[in-house]
């Protein structure tokens, strides 16, 4: 077998090797260097990412797992985008973060490495840089919180954030009921206890091959995460001896299972831009039209908010990810593989499910399909997407005049006047707010309700944004229109009064135009004035290269994979 990678660092007589090894030895015992594997602890913890406080301690227990395997645990901080914390948005830092670790990575003397991640953008920005680097990797998520609860009544964080600033907005709660609830919302460390995007990410790294089997969706406060991370230590170290790489475990049959998934979970919509982002550092085919010939005939098993009422610590007390996976078990690719060398279908074991109310049976599903729909038309050439299952059913086919904001400040400075000219059938548009637009695709397309029609009782209504919106939100929301306004697509020519046309099971979204009239409308002057310009730094680079939403939203010359290789010494 080839000498570990780190050995071309500190093996040897020379001034180099001496210096690698020296500044290194700081109670490491020579044996250190005599070719045991170096692995990498790749870790998102920061007090300004809520979500990732715990990962130290997660860390201190891969180290025992590393140590005990014969490795070297090494910790390596790694840019960290909180999601609740960092403006304009955290996807703007997404490609960032998978860019300045996938070269710590590249440059560092390691052999492999364990990607700590729990918040939204963390799990996807380290899976996209092991992808491009290609290291042996492997994840360990850091888990949701436990359930919150006020007055008497289950809080799912996020979700209810929503639904209770709608309901303060209608005159239903006070203002000082709705501060109330903030502590109980969150009552212990870990990630959103909702089917959001950080619980998505987290199970979906499973489905893809790159945790240890059953580990995803363990609680953050629960022992056996620790353990869990212990026994991902251990692992690690075997897939350096293996030469077990993500390129190995990451096929297009991999991230197919994974869409699969994504249905029967009734996950996050952002899945759709991170999945072809790391599909994209990999080479691997897979296109936003996979999602809607994969999942869409999907049924929708998993019970929790926003598309049910359970959280994530009931998901794991039914039965977990296993005895969802079990249910479908015959739609996923028998020969792709986890990081165990084992085929995913071969590691679900004798699961059954405890709680068919939270994990329901294939043959009484919550809704008989599920997954993400793809609508194509002339306001969409390159794709919209929209949950069905967080959707009205009765507004999955509409025909409305629009309503049309030209950014979020005019959405927030227009939507409570009383004197709007909107009604429960109008068509609520956004735009300005995809990926070079505001930048960094916010989410913000879960636009709320004008206060006038939730006085009336309105809950939902048919809302279009070039934008993203939280795995947590809920409603007939079609976003990550491409391209977007701020690239030229039709979205920055609707006016207010356009007819909008939805036909979710036609998969199309249209403006009632010609072809002749909408190419001959200028986009609106306030929308385009509104575009973000920045002039320096990481926002310009970002808007300078970033590609659309329909292909992952990663920065153009980061697709493809680099590999590992850095030959230059640096003395």
């Amino acid at each position: 077998m080839a000498l570990n990678r780190s050995a071309s660092w500190y093996g040897g007589t020379d001034r180099n090797a001496y210096i690698h090894r020296a500044w290194m030895r700081r109670g490491l015992p020579p044996h250190a260097f005599d070719g045991r594997p170096h692995i990498a602890i790749a870790n998102t913890a920061s007090d300004l990412t809520p979500c990732n406080t715990h990962l130290n301690e997660v860390a201190e227990h891969v180290k025992r797992g590393v140590w005990e395997a014969g490795g070297i645990p090494l910790n390596l901080p790694v840019v960290s985008p909180g999601e609740t914390q960092v403006r304009p948005t955290a996807m703007l830092w997404r490609n960032l973060a998978a860019m300045a670790t996938e070269e710590m990575l590249r440059a560092n003397p390691i052999d492999g490495v364990v990607l700590l991640g729990g918040c939204d953008k963390t799990i996807p920005a380290l899976l996209m840089a092991a992808a491009s680097v290609d290291l042996p990797a492997v994840v360990v998520p850091g888990g949701p919180m436990l359930t919150g609860h006020f007055r008497g009544t289950a809080l799912g964080c996020g979700t209810d954030v929503w639904a209770l600033s709608e309901e303060v907005r209608a005159g239903t709660l006070s203002e000082a009921e709705f501060l109330r609830s903030e502590s109980s919302m969150i009552r212990s460390k870990g990630h959103c206890n909702t089917m959001g995007t950080a619980s998505t990410m987290g199970l979906l790294a499973e489905v893809l091959g790159m945790t240890l089997p059953g580990l995803a969706g363990t609680p953050a406060p629960d022992s056996r995460l620790l353990e869990g991370a212990h026994e991902t230590g251990r692992l690690v170290v075997e897939l350096v001896a293996a030469e077990r790489r993500p390129s190995t475990v990451l096929t297009r049959g991999s991230f197919l299972n994974a869409i699969v998934a994504l249905a029967a979970l009734g996950g996050s919509t952002n899945a759709v831009v991170h999945l072809l982002a790391i599909a994209g550092r990999l080479g691997v085919e897979l296109t936003q039209d996979d999602f809607d010939r994969t999942g869409s005939g999907v049924p929708l098993l998993v019970n929790l908010q926003p598309a049910g009422r359970f959280l994530m610590d009931d998901l794991y007390r039914a039965g977990g990810l296993h005895a969802v996976l079990e249910q479908v078990r015959d739609l996923l690719d028998p020969e792709a593989i986890t990081v165990t060398g084992r085929p995913l279908v071969d590691t679900l074991g004798d699961t059954s499910i405890h709680d068919a109310e939270v994990i329901r049976p294939r043959r009484q599903p919550l809704r008989e399909e599920a997954g993400i729909a793809v609508l194509y038309g002339n306001l969409a050439p390159d794709g919209a997407v929209i949950k069905p299952a967080a959707a009205s059913p009765h507004l999955l086919r509409h025909r409305g005049p629009a309503v049309v904001f030209d950014s979020v400040e005019d959405l927030r400075a227009r939507l409570d006047d009383p004197d709007l000219d909107v009604t429960a059938d109008s068509v609520l548009i956004l735009r300005g707010c995809g990926p070079k637009g505001y930048p960094g695709m916010p989410e913000v397309s879960n636009l709320p309700l004008p206060p006038k029609l939730l006085a009336q009782g309105v809950r939902d209504m048919v809302r279009i944004c070039d934008g993203r919106m939280s795995g947590t939100a809920y409603g007939t929301v079609v976003l990550h229109v491409a391209p977007e306004a701020a690239a030229g697509g039709p979205l920055a020519k609707v006016r207010t009064g356009d007819i909008i046309v939805l036909d979710v099971p036609g998969r199309r979204l249209d403006i009632d135009l010609s072809d002749t009239e909408l190419a001959a409308r200028e986009p609106a002057p306030a929308a385009v004035k509104a575009f973000a310009r920045p002039s320096r730094g990481w926002q310009r680079l970002y808007v300078d290269t970033v590609q659309q939403a329909n292909t992952g939203a990663d920065l153009d010359f980061l697709v493809g994979s680099s590999g590992d290789h850095e030959a230059r010494e640096s003395h």
